[in-house]
């Protein structure tokens, strides 16, 4: 097979396999009792990378950002699992550092823009410290994980072998993957609830994505992701949104 052929069918491959996913993820969201979708959903993003990546061999699961810290592939250190989840952490936490302060000021005016929240109104804490830390061990096993698995684990490396040509950004090698990978992030997030207002986590996903480049896995953007998705709810809640 030559190497145009090779592209042609990583990406044939990619959006198929994005295709059936969406499909079976919105079917899911349609059908099934509330209580049961994220975890019917998590469980057939994680069901598709398995196929795709961890049920391959190791090397290709490293090169997939799948490895976890090793805790995905036979007889990994635990030290570097210990030093791969640290960095993880890192990342995650300086880009919180970074990022919410502006997001929550720009969350406050886009709803007061909405006539949502009115002028004067001030964020009032929402939860317990306990209730917080579950919220966001629920979003990192549930939500985060399995969509960085698959949408920056499988689908953006995918995607990378069938159109290679990058430019580097912050220390990142990406590509036009990483707008495909973060487009169809979007539509499967519309197609499971029907809103044109989800279409804003495309924004979100090129740093997800970016994350991935920069740090060769998909540990950091799991651990973002969840960060993300929990602040989001604060906010909702504390402004008495939902």
């Amino acid at each position: 097979m030559n190497e145009g052929s090779g592209r042609w069918r990583a990406f044939g491959e990619a959006l198929a396999v994005a295709a059936v996913v969406t499909g079976l993820v919105t079917a899911a969201a349609r059908l099934l009792p509330d209580k049961a979708v994220a975890t019917t959903i998590g469980f057939i993003f994680l069901g598709a990378t398995g196929l795709m990546v961890w049920r391959k061999e190791d090397d290709k699961v490293e090169r997939y950002g799948l490895a976890l810290g090793g805790l995905v592939v036979p007889q990994a250190p635990w030290r570097r699992t210990l030093r791969d989840g640290a960095v993880a952490t890192g990342w995650a936490l300086g880009l919180a550092t970074l990022t919410f302060v502006p997001f929550y000021f720009g969350f406050r005016a886009y709803w007061r823009w909405r006539g949502l929240v009115p002028d004067g109104a001030h964020f009032a804490w929402p939860v317990r410290p306990m209730t917080l830390l579950t919220n966001f061990g629920g979003q990192l096993l549930m939500i985060a994980l399995p969509e960085e698995a698959f949408y920056r684990g499988y689908l953006q490396t995918r995607l990378d072998e069938a159109l290679p040509q990058r430019a580097r950004i912050l220390g990142a090698e990406v590509g036009f993957s990483l707008l495909l990978t973060s487009l169809l992030f979007a539509v499967g997030h519309v197609a499971t609830i029907p809103s044109a207002q989800r279409l804003a986590v495309f924004f979100p996903s090129l740093v997800f994505g970016w994350l991935r480049a920069r740090t060769r896995g998909v540990g950091a953007g799991i651990a973002y992701h969840a960060l993300c998705n929990v602040f989001s709810e604060l906010l909702g809640h504390g402004f008495g949104l939902y």
